[in-house]
């Protein structure tokens, strides 16, 4: 059946899009009128003939954003070639039902995938939730503790500093260590804590994104009967975790598992079913994991994307290999910074760099818009630094190859020659 021919903004993108991807089965075509030229655009689920990695990069960006972040490119064009027709049901993942077997077997998958990844025994309920990993930072005191319970933070940054504040609204925490004296540069000696013996919870941020400060082994809370809370959104599924240390991880997908809008909470299962008495059924863990249960499901097109990342993350051979990938992108990164003889500056205690966050500043920092615009020129966009620290900073997680960290360095170099 035809669509009414038109003129629109998009015009030019869908004569490109059909000229390069001309890999949908051409099923039930629609034409459209640009100018004078008509020309078609056809879909279907069905795949035949996917362009080269190689050739779509070279209309694409190396983004270096903090978040949302750079996706696969071959998660993107398997997305593509579902978009109009997942698998042969008619309809875009975008139009089901959240209820419907469809999706429930999307979903499902998704949950296979990511314990596969992670070793998420039954112990654990896996969530897909709305809000993203702030509203985490009310969900977690109130589902965990009680008005009165005192629970233990420790402050690596500017994230675990707000997940503390928002607690206050709900239990009593208590700061055991604080950075921000030291700008946020390191994670403290663990056998130094005063940790409160009582504690619910001891609640971290495993990676600060705009600090770059990543814990690379975890505390044990003070109470035996405790349990360790960790927000992991910007290095979800970038290295091996043992999930077993923790009684709750929760995780934004937007750096490196999927797009915004979805946020996945691993609790184990005994923590569920003792929460306050909460207004909204969103914040409830037991709601979402009684039965399964689809209520209040995130868009369904988010979860989707995140499967097909864990699907990708395991065909790369999991997360050992992921994490060796990681520390090469890392590692070539940090040595033209601290080889620059000053000229670049990473100030993070080297022992807990992190591996996805690479913040660093200009020995002259009037250089620094310069830099940023001579970046642009070459398809290099997103390092400017958080608004609240300055500077730069790279984030450079599981989607980001490595010829991006390579080319990054090349310019570096090739900039501190121009300005030294």
């Amino acid at each position: 059946m035809a669509a009414t021919p038109l003129t629109t903004p998009h015009t030019t993108l869908l004569q490109k899009t059909h000229q390069s991807h001309a890999f949908l089965k051409p099923n039930a075509a629609f034409h459209y009128r640009a100018s004078r030229k008509p020309f078609s655009v056809s879909c279907s689920s069905t795949i035949q003939d996917r362009p080269s990695l190689q050739s779509q990069s070279q209309d694409r960006v190396f983004n270096f954003a903090a978040g949302p972040a750079t996706l696969p490119e071959n998660v993107l064009l398997k997305a593509q070639a579902d978009l109009y027709n997942w698998r042969g049901s008619g309809m875009s993942v975008m139009e089901m039902s959240h209820r419907g077997k469809d999706f429930r077997s999307i979903i499902e998958k998704a949950e296979a995938d990511l314990r596969a990844l992670l070793n998420i025994s039954k112990d654990y309920a896996v969530l897909f939730l709305q809000g993203g990993a702030t509203t985490q930072f009310a969900s977690v005191p109130l589902n965990l503790c009680q008005p009165d319970d005192i629970v233990d933070y420790l402050v690596t940054g500017s994230w675990g500093d707000k997940a503390f504040k928002e607690a206050k609204k709900y239990c009593k925490p208590k700061v055991v260590w604080n950075g921000k004296s030291e700008n946020y540069v390191r994670v403290p000696a663990f056998d130094g804590l005063e940790l409160s013996p009582d504690a619910k919870y001891l609640h971290i941020c495993a990676n600060e994104t705009i600090y770059g400060v990543e814990f690379k082994d975890y505390p044990v809370p003070g109470n035996p009967y405790g349990v360790l809370v960790a927000d992991m959104s910007s290095n979800f599924c970038s290295k091996p975790v043992d999930v077993t240390k923790f009684g709750l991880i929760y995780a934004g997908a937007q750096k490196n598992v999927g797009p915004s809008g979805v946020c996945i909470v691993i609790v184990r299962k005994d923590l569920i079913g003792n929460a306050q008495e909460i207004a909204s059924v969103m914040l409830d863990y037991k709601i979402h994991a009684d039965n399964n249960s689809l209520y209040n499901t995130p868009p369904c097109f988010g979860i989707y994307m995140c499967g097909l990342v864990f699907e990708d993350l395991l065909e790369q051979g999991g997360l050992k290999e992921v994490e060796k990938k990681n520390e090469k992108k890392a590692g070539i990164l940090y040595n033209a910074i601290d080889d620059s003889k000053g000229f670049y500056r990473c100030p993070v205690e080297k022992s807990v760099r992190s591996l996805m966050n690479v913040p660093f500043t200009l020995e002259k920092p009037e250089l620094e818009a310069e830099f940023l615009k001579e970046a642009e020129k070459e398809k290099m966009v997103q390092l400017k630094g958080h608004r609240s620290v300055g500077g730069m900073r790279a984030s450079i997680y599981n989607a980001m190859p490595l010829a991006g960290v390579e080319k990054l360095v090349s310019f570096m170099k090739d900039f501190q020659a121009m300005h030294a």
